[in-house]
């Protein structure tokens, strides 16, 4: 027997947003659907085009949807080597579901070493956003340290994210400002989801520069005597943190069927320095 397709309608569209404005967090919505019968990808896909501001209801049915949001990737065929502009990059894992990708040689020793020191004299302790407000505020989750730097503040700046760009096919204005972070002993990032809640108050204010988050890169600026790993619990992956290697991941909606959970386990011995790049759907100003 054939099996009917399933249909995202205005109804079902309505329904979640009444969800959603109920209170109800995104992974409570998309279990729901799938207890009510909806394939899990078609239950995502109709939450992606409400909840992520790709789609806006509309007010009188017969609208057709908008597919998939666009996130950022490697060249459709890549393979084990990428030209990134400036220098070829080793790809060493590679995943489809969740969408991991973990690169070699993406930044060399002495690019580690001077992002460090340019970021060594800025550094104050982490924050977390605030999902009620969409402010920030120091957390016991995340005990690092940190800063920003703004988007094209240097030559080196600049070249590492001209450098993403282009191995990940995406507009260079679309990204936040590179983020340099040590954890010392001890430190870490309990597991997180980089992705805005869609449900949560503060949200709508965050989303108003550039958008969604759609995908994260976390470089490694040295190598930790011991600890420190990135880990996606719900994927069963960890990645060790290498000077100059980089793991990527992408998330078309921010839901935790992604399984881009994850987090930065502590660091046992000597001390960790990564740099992240957050990418967002739009411009980001």
């Amino acid at each position: 027997m054939t099996e009917t397709a399933q249909v995202i309608t205005d109804e079902l569209r309505q329904w979640i947003v009444a969800q959603a404005r109920a209170g109800h967090g995104t992974d409570e919505v998309l279990q729901a659907m799938k207890a009510s019968g909806w394939q899990e990808d078609i239950a995502m896909a109709a939450m992606e085009e409400v909840l992520n501001g790709r789609r806006q209801v509309p007010d009188s049915p017969g609208k057709a949807a908008s597919g998939a949001v666009a996130v950022p990737a490697l060249a459709c065929g890549a393979g084990h080597q990428v030209w990134a502009g400036d220098r070829m990059v080793r790809v060493v894992l590679s995943m489809e579901h969740p969408s991991i990708v973990v690169f070699a040689d993406l930044l060399s020793a002495e690019e580690c070493e001077s992002l460090r020191t340019l970021a060594a004299g800025r550094l104050a302790r982490s924050e977390t956003v605030v999902h009620a407000t969409g402010g920030s505020e120091v957390n016991a989750a995340r005990t690092s340290e940190g800063m920003f730097f703004n988007r094209g503040e240097n030559d080196l700046v600049s070249c590492i994210e001209t450098r993403l760009a282009v191995l990940l096919n995406w507009p260079l204005e679309n990204g936040e400002g590179l983020q340099v972070l040590r954890y010392a002993p001890g430190a870490e990032y309990k597991p997180h989801f980089d992705y805005f809640d869609p449900v949560q108050p503060g949200t709508a204010a965050v989303l108003r520069r550039g958008g969604q988050r759609v995908g994260t890169v976390v470089m490694y600026l040295n190598t930790p005597e011991q600890g420190g790993a990135t880990v996606f619990p719900d994927a069963g992956v960890t990645v060790h943190p290498i000077e100059g290697h980089a793991v990527f991941f992408s998330y078309s909606q921010p839901v935790a069927a992604s399984k881009t959970l994850h987090g930065g386990a502590p660091v046992i011995q000597g001390e960790k320095w990564v740099a992240t790049k957050w990418l967002r759907q739009g411009r980001f100003d």
